[in-house]
């Protein structure tokens, strides 16, 4: 038949996805309705995941009545808040975090340079001391977890500065 010039019809099971449309894509379409995380699409107001493939499939969602009354919801409300992928929640590190590591290994540190047994972390006047008075300071655990994970840091570490004090 192709060689008279007269086509086939169109297969009938060929997919109207678009093939090469990203969740970025579809939020610089819709503007400030959705945002991207992970490789998803979310619905900003709703915090559900959508097919992003599907531009129908945004625009049912975006004039459904569960839409409109979350969105109206969420106007309301001054804090925004964004769902996120669990995997790009797990790899965000905080200040807080950082600043509790630091404030563990400070701790660690100041007991093995004064030749106080980290047992003593454990005395309930030194956790009400450490709560009370410093930041983070009742995010210092207990001295089995001291010795176990941040004992052998500060061991690394001083081993270090000894080995280059040393040359």
């Amino acid at each position: 038949m192709e060689r008279f010039g007269v086509k086939s019809a169109p297969s009938r099971n060929r997919s109207k996805t678009a093939l090469y449309v990203t969740p970025q894509d579809r939020v610089s379409e819709f503007g400030s309705e959705l945002h991207e995380d992970g490789g998803k699409l979310f619905c900003t107001s709703c915090n559900v995941v959508l097919n992003h493939v599907r531009k129908s499939a945004i625009n049912d969602h975006l004039k459904s009545k569960t839409h409109t009354k979350r969105k109206a919801e969420f106007e309301e409300q001054n804090v925004r808040k964004k769902q996120r992928t669990l995997t790009a929640s797990l790899q965000c590190n905080s200040a807080a975090q950082t600043e509790k590591s630091s404030v563990i290994q400070d701790f660690v540190k100041m007991c093995l340079e004064a030749n106080i047994p980290l047992e003593k972390a454990d005395h309930p006047s030194v956790r009400a001391f450490l709560s009370r008075y410093v930041k983070n300071g009742s995010s210092i655990p207990k001295a089995e977890q001291l010795r176990k994970a941040y004992l052998p840091d500060g061991y690394d570490n001083e081993n270090q500065l000894i080995n280059t004090e040393d040359r």
